[in-house]
């Protein structure tokens, strides 16, 4: 069946709306339901990743594009669940309503990478927001209700506002071509992209999807977001929702910016270069290791922005890589954050000191996950950085080329901080850290993939190429 893994997340939706009825239930009896429904999304986006199927009357495309998105987010979901199974920071009384509304999240996003419509993009984008929105407020009342309150409300401010900018240039697109088929737009489009009316509709949609991806200027909510909400919570804002952002932007970048609009070209690129200095400029002066991890995924939306700028196949393809690398790095670091936290709050970079004394094999995954997001060789993150800047190069972008290389310079030094920390004696006794089997196997297998990615290349980048191949040639 076509559509398998989004039914079995909608039955594990359901089921866990179920569960929120009767009275509570032992956390690690939820936490495995939940493991057992992410490991079945896995088992069916496996099975179905050569599927081909259009339906709900042409809105909904079931293909090697969307198929592959939907494999990462599968893998992506089950570690989310594993690092988050002990539940440290989430209300007891919400745990089935918290698994309900992730499981609804990933269904909306894996929805979003399959809609070919503009409002069935609209009601997937919708569905995977506001099941996020309610996420953030269900942390544990430890300092009060201000901080995860307050990143509650800012999350679903900044997402309202962005959603009406997207929807009030769908309605533009719409007037001008008389469709919201993307493939009917992608025929009318070309004719009156130069119309002022066309430019500002482009804009305002592209708005809508930075806004998910963080990129400059939708980028202001990262930060509060990501201290606010618990560990688990920002583990899965902080690389799920990327991948949807990426789909959507890939079939609509290529879709509603020609290349001869050389205005809407040069607004990526001033994105793209705000988004890497403001990153890592306000990244070099975190202690709060979230709150780093929040500015530098700004900094890499600006990465992937550079990649989709040169609005080509191979461009897609190295956004589609760095992307996937990302998600998984940024797993590893949030699988780490989540174990080392006793109770579940937010980790300064002088709490990893003596952790590899404390816990070895956490300190390995977080130097290895650090190593790769700075962009040091072997692994993904070098490898993709290598790959967009070389895109870029052959499209003449040599400034942006420059300007990349300038952050990856600026990055390396809070990311090595934050290892130095983690091999660094501490000044006073810290407890020991507490690992089980399959935190464990997780850890290692987020790192074997971050090397294999580094290594070998061309196994994903191949997968990446076929995906986007039909979407370029819409």
């Amino acid at each position: 069946m076509a559509i398998l893994p989004e039914l079995i997340l909608l039955i594990a939706a359901v089921a866990f709306f179920v569960l929120s009825i009767f009275p509570q239930k032992e956390k690690d009896a939820l936490s495995s339901t939940a493991i057992f429904f992410g490991c079945a999304t896995v088992v069916a986006s496996l099975v179905n990743h050569n599927s081909q199927a259009v339906l709900f009357a042409g809105s909904y495309m079931v293909d090697g594009f969307s198929q592959f998105f939907k494999l990462v987010m599968s893998f992506g979901l089950v570690a989310v669940l594993v690092m988050g199974r002990r539940m440290k920071d989430i209300e007891e009384s919400v745990r089935p309503e918290y698994y309900m509304f992730l499981f609804l999240s990933t269904l909306g996003l894996m929805m979003l990478v399959s809609s070919i419509e503009l409002i069935a993009i609209f009601v997937a984008l919708e569905l995977s927001s506001f099941a996020l929105y309610l996420l953030v407020p269900m942390r544990n009342d430890q300092n009060g209700l201000r901080a995860q309150m307050e990143a509650g409300i800012k999350y679903i401010l900044f997402g309202v506002v962005a959603t009406g900018f997207m929807l009030y240039g769908m309605s533009y697109i719409f007037g001008l071509t008389g469709t919201t088929y993307l493939k009917e737009i992608a025929v009318i489009y070309p004719q009156v992209s130069s119309q002022p009316a066309a430019i500002f509709a482009t804009l305002m949609v592209l708005a809508g999807f930075m806004f998910k991806l963080a990129v400059a200027p939708m980028h202001f909510w990262v930060p509060d977001i990501y201290e606010g909400a618990s560990n688990e919570t920002t583990g899965f804002i902080a690389t799920l929702p990327k991948l949807g952002a990426v789909a959507l932007l890939i079939r609509l970048i290529n879709l509603l910016v020609p290349a001869g609009e050389t205005f809407l070209i040069d607004f990526m690129v001033v994105a793209a270069v705000c988004s890497m200095f403001y990153g890592n400029l306000c990244a070099l002066v975190q202690k709060d290791i979230k709150r780093m991890l929040g500015f530098s995924g700004i900094a890499h939306a600006g990465f992937v922005m550079v990649a989709l700028l040169t609005l080509d196949v191979v461009g897609y393809s190295n956004a589609i890589f760095y992307i996937t690398g990302y998600v998984f790095m940024n797993l590893a670091c949030f699988l780490v954050i989540n174990t080392v936290s006793q109770k579940g709050e937010n980790l300064m970079v002088d709490d990893l000191k003596g952790l590899y004394k404390r816990q070895p094999v956490l300190a390995f995954i977080m130097m290895l996950s650090f190593f790769a997001l700075a962009g040091i060789p072997p692994f993904t993150g070098f490898i993709g950085k290598f790959f967009i800047l070389a895109s870029a190069l052959a499209k003449d972008h040599l400034y942006l080329v420059i300007m990349a290389a300038i952050n990856t310079a600026i990055a390396i030094y809070y990311y090595l901080s934050v290892v130095k920390a983690a091999y660094t004696d501490a000044s006073e006794e810290r407890p020991m850290v507490e690992l089980d089997g399959l935190t464990k196997f997780v850890g290692l297998a987020l790192v074997l993939v971050i090397v294999f990615m580094g290594v070998f290349p061309a196994v994903v980048l191949d997968m990446a190429n076929a995906a986007v191949s039909s979407v370029a040639s819409m």
